[in-house]
């Protein structure tokens, strides 16, 4: 399944003053489920734990 996923951004509430979280809801190809699914369950990891580490590891300028 080549569909393009959705990504859709919302707030989340507070849980600090200095820290706000935010929640996403992100729609991911069968594939794309079955491969995070596979390397999850090869590392031990949650899936919000690789999903938060890719994100910190994006370049930004």
């Amino acid at each position: 399944m080549n569909k393009t996923s959705v990504h859709r951004f919302s707030s989340f509430a507070t849980f600090s003053k200095t820290r706000a979280l935010k929640q996403i809801t992100l729609n991911l190809t069968s594939d794309e489920a079955e491969n995070l699914e596979k390397y999850c369950e090869q590392t031990g990891k949650a899936p919000t734990d690789v999903i938060r580490k890719l994100i910190q590891g994006l370049p930004v300028t």
